[in-house]
């Protein structure tokens, strides 16, 4: 949530910084501002704006009437204060000598804030921000001491999470920042010094970035970057090369990042499939986990948040069933908030595309606290989770900028299918033809993909059809109940209609008195054993005025006569099938969307990162 960026260089900053918010907007936010130094009035210039970048790049004329080489960008997502130009960031301090704009939330800002008005400061925000701006530049003062020293002292009175950054007057050219719990990455150039949340505001500048650690600090001028502790003394860090082109965060001539995104789908599996399987082998040696901790496991907790829970969800079902260990799967934001009773020889797994997410990764910490390692499936190299956890399990789906996952959650759900497997096969659930005959078929879901997504078109007048509708239910047993609850989300999410998903069986339990005349249910069907079971359940439903989709593999032509409209996939093995089934959900909801005239990629109040609680 939020973006920061920075520069500092030869270069007229202004240009830099808008350019860069706007490979953030994805993030989310509700209004956006720059600060920049300008070397001849020796002044800092601030301009903000609410509502969309757009107005921020009219009121600077595309940044040429903010001259100067340093300078700081922010996109706000408001959390304290609502979203106005007063609380847009960067913000200053009282008598302007610190300028500052920040990412996360500062818990105790409160306190801070009464303590700093005992001492004559004044604000004009709502925001936790400016307490933090101010809190720095009253060490500065009070203690006489430049800037590692004044930011650290702050550090140490702020509980919360925080991605600072910060220029000082009686520095000029110089951008200082610091971290907790927020991503901030850095990048150099020969000349130049970058900052940014996430790799695409600046891999148009460089490919050479650097991941700050929490509770670390850094001071960047045009070139260089060092790093500093706690205790204010340099360290050591190895930089990373990013090895994705740029155009792979660019729409490639989709309407939307969206739509390209899904269409990037089978590549996405193919590569992380590819990282993976070796001559017919399921090798996870890449992360961290050996064979003999791998038979050794007696229950595996599966925790993520939003999509990454459903991968987890489905999860749950694949992995009971071809491994034989018992699996919990719960919501990172509940699960760090109880008290879990961790079995012996267990291993807890996290799910997250950024690395960053708050809530998943306190539960990831509050697991190491009690001595139960962490396997994490994360696309982001460097991120927070990936540098905490145990053992980590990378996936391969690329930058991914549209709001609503699509590709991200299909690489995560083939790396669950894959740990599924090994595991199976490693504790003797698999016999070797199984074992050979279950990586054949999860090699060939890429092919398959694509061919679901040549049925694009029927999806897509579908999608107008019902672009109107005011209530959907997708309904399901089984790991097609996990399907059922990604797709809902990306409806909701996507185009606005209020959408649940239910296990088919608890449809009589309650939630069949909403079904009306016109009510839409979607029944995800595609496991044997339960597919008569869902379909009876949908029968229910019309007979009391509901419109019937379904969404099945090719061969179960019966389901015709039980539905009004149906979708068919290839068929594949049944624990895998769920590669295919989510593909005309997610075109379903970005179909919707677009014929509702939402803004598909950044939908309102969401955020690509969620990294405050």
């Amino acid at each position: 949530m939020c973006g920061i960026v920075g520069y500092t260089g030869n270069e007229a900053a202004a240009p830099i910084l808008l350019d860069g918010l706007s490979k953030l907007e994805y993030r989310g936010y509700d209004s956006a501002g720059i600060a920049v130094f300008d070397p001849e009035s020796r002044e800092t210039a601030v301009v903000r704006a609410p509502g969309r970048l757009l107005n921020l790049v009219q009121k600077t004329d595309g940044g040429a009437a903010v001259p100067g080489n340093c300078g700081i960008g922010h996109t706000r997502w408001a959390t304290h204060g609502e979203p106005t130009e007063a609380n847009a960031h960067p913000h200053h301090s009282a008598g302007d000598l610190v300028i500052g704009a920040h990412n996360g939330i500062i818990e105790n800002y409160q306190e801070l804030k009464q303590k700093l008005l005992r001492h004559d400061y004044t604000f004009y925000s709502d925001t936790d921000t400016e307490v933090a701006v101010n809190l720095v530049d009253y060490y500065y003062k009070k203690y006489n001491i430049g800037p590692i020293d004044a930011i650290a002292k702050a550090m140490v009175r702020i509980r919360g999470t925080y991605a600072l950054a910060l220029m000082f007057r009686d520095y000029p050219g110089e951008i200082w920042v610091a971290r907790k719990d927020s991503p901030l990455i850095i990048g150099l150039t020969d000349d130049a010094a970058l900052l940014a949340s996430d790799v695409p505001a600046i891999l148009k500048y460089t490919r050479t970035v650097y991941y700050i650690d929490n509770l670390e600090m850094a001071r960047l001028t045009p070139g260089h970057v060092t790093f500093y502790d706690l205790n204010g003394d340099a360290v050591e860090k190895e930089s990373t090369e990013i090895t994705w082109d740029a155009e792979a965060a660019e729409k490639g001539g989709y309407e939307h990042f969206m739509l390209k995104e899904i269409h990037e789908q089978p590549k996405a599996v193919r590569d992380t499939l590819g990282c993976y399987i070796h001559d017919n082998v399921i090798d996870l040696s890449a992360t961290g986990l050996t064979e003999e901790f791998m038979r050794s496991l007696e229950r595996l907790y599966i925790i993520g948040c939003g999509s990454a829970y459903h991968v987890g969800a489905a999860g749950k079902y694949i992995i009971e069933d071809l491994a034989d260990i018992p699996v919990e799967t719960d919501l990172a934001s509940e699960f760090r908030y109880r008290n879990p009773r961790f079995a012996k020889n267990s291993l807890m797994i996290v799910i997250s595309q950024s690395g960053e997410t708050a809530d998943t990764l306190a539960a990831l910490r509050m697991a190491k606290e009690r001595g139960v390692p962490v396997l994490a499936v994360v696309n982001v190299v460097g991120s927070s989770i990936a540098r905490e956890c145990d053992y980590c399990m990378y996936t391969y789906a690329g930058p991914e900028i549209a709001v609503a996952t699509t590709k991200a959650y299909s690489a995560q759900l083939v790396s669950i299918y894959m740990l599924a497997v090994r595991l199976g096969r490693l504790r003797g659930v698999l016999d070797e033809e199984t074992y050979a005959a279950d990586i054949a078929e999860m090699t060939a879901l890429p092919d398959k993909m694509e061919r679901v997504l040549e049925d694009k078109e029927r999806i897509q007048w579908f999608a107008s059809k019902f672009a109107n509708a005011h209530d959907i239910f997708f309904v399901g047993r089984g790991a097609d109940y996990a399907i059922s609850l990604e797709g809902s989300l990306k409806m909701k999410e996507i185009s606005y209609i209020h959408s649940e998903a239910y296990a088919a069986g608890e449809l009589k339990h309650g939630t069949i008195s909403l079904v009306e005349d016109g009510t839409l249910v979607i029944g995800v069907l595609t496991q044997k054993d339960l597919l008569e079971k869902t379909v009876s359940n949908m029968t229910e439903c019309r007979a009391r005025g509901a419109y019937l989709m379904g969404l099945t593999s090719y061969g179960n032509y019966f389901v015709e006569d039980s539905d009004d409209f149906t979708i068919y996939v290839p068929k594949a093995e049944e624990h895998f099938i769920g590669s295919l089934a989510i593909i005309p959900l997610q075109l379903l909801g970005y179909y919707t969307g677009v014929a509702r005239g939402v803004d598909v990629d950044k939908p309102r109040n969401l955020a690509k990162s969620v990294t405050v609680e």
